[in-house]
C-alpha cells in the first residue's frame, strides 16, 4: 500500500526520493519502497525522516505507533525496540523493562496524579515494552541499580517479594546482567539521575533520561558519550552479578 502521507510531506517540503534518501543516508530505492509498497523504516530512521519533513513520525507511519505508551516516550520505545543493547542506572525504582505488574501499577497509581485509566494505559505499555526481553534475539541488557530500589517499599510486601523475586529469576538469563549498589558505598555520580544508553543494530548510540514531568531523548554524540563516561562510573562502584543475585535474594526475604 502506497504512502500517501508520506508523499504529501514530501512534496510540501519539496523534497524527493533522492534528496530525502540523501539527508537521512539511506539507498533511494529504500526509500522510494517507503513510498510505494509502504515499508516502515527502522525507528530512528522514521524519526529522522519526520524531522527532514517538519511532521510527527506518527503521522508518516501511524501503525508502529498505535501502543499504550504517553506519546513523549513512544519515540524512544521504537529505538528501544530496535537495541541490541541496553544499559540502564536507576537510582530510585526497578527499570520498567524488568517491572512487575504489581508493581509498575503501584508506581504510577502512587499520589494519584494519574486516573485509573491512564494507569491501566501505561501499565499495559510497559508489558508491551518487556516482550523484546523473550523474543528469539534479545538485546543484551544490563541493569544497575541502588539498594534501596530494593528495600523501599513502593506497594505492599507481597508485591515487593514478587518484584525482588522476578528480578533474581531475569537475572538468570544470559543476556540480562543486573547489579546492586550497596547502600552502605558513598555518594556516586549516578545519584545525580537515572539515564539509559542503547545501541541499535546500525551501531549508533542514543541515551534517554527521566524527570518530573517527561523523559528526554538524547542522540548528541557529545552528550551519549558523557552519559557513557558516567556508566563506567557507576558500574565501577556496583557488587559483581552474582552477588547481587544473593543480595536480591537476600532482601526478598525480609519482604516475605
Amino acid at each position: 500500500m502506497a504512502n500517501e502521507a508520506l508523499r504529501v510531506a514530501m512534496a510540501a517540503k519539496g523534497e524527493t526520493v533522492e534528496s530525502l534518501a540523501e539527508k537521512v543516508r539511506v539507498d533511494p530505492k529504500t526509500a522510494g519502497r517507503w513510498l510505494t509498497s509502504g515499508r516502515i523504516p527502522h525507528p530512528r530512521t522514521r524519526l529522522a525522516v519526520a524531522e527532514v519533513l517538519d511532521r510527527d513520525a506518527a503521522e508518516l507511519w501511524p501503525e508502529p505507533f498505535r501502543r499504550r505508551d504517553l506519546p513523549w516516550f513512544r519515540p524512544w520505545a521504537e529505538l528501544e525496540q530496535d537495541a541490541i543493547s541496553i544499559r540502564s542506572y536507576q537510582p530510585l525504582l526497578v527499570p520498567g523493562l524488568l517491572q512487575t505488574e504489581g508493581y509498575a501499577r503501584a508506581v504510577l497509581a502512587t499520589g494519584g496524579l494519574l486516573s485509573a485509566a491512564e494507569v491501566d494505559q501505561i501499565v499495559a505499555g510497559r508489558l508491551e515494552r518487556q516482550e523484546i526481553l523473550c523474543r528469539e534475539e534479545p538485546p543484551q541488557l544490563v541493569v544497575v541499580i541502588d539498594e534501596v530500589v530494593l528495600r523501599r517499599p513502593v506497594a505492599g510486601r507481597a508485591v515487593m517479594a514478587e518484584q525482588l523475586a522476578h528480578l533474581a529469576a531475569m537475572a538468570q538469563r544470559e543476556h540480562v546482567q543486573i547489579r546492586v549498589i550497596q547502600a552502605e558505598g558513598p555518594w556516586h555520580t549516578g545519584l545525580a539521575g537515572p539515564f539509559v544508553l542503547a545501541r541499535l543494530r546500525d551501531g549508533v548510540e542514543v541515551a534517554y533520561l527521566d524527570n518530573q514531568l517527561r523523559g528526554q531523548m538524547v542522540t548528541d554524540g557529545i552528550d551519549v558519550a558523557s552519559l557513557g563516561r558516567r556508566w563506567e562510573s557507576v558500574t565501577g562502584e556496583a557488587l559483581p552479578c552474582r552477588r547481587s543475585i544473593a543480595l536480591i535474594r537476600e532482601v526478598a526475604q525480609t519482604w516475605i
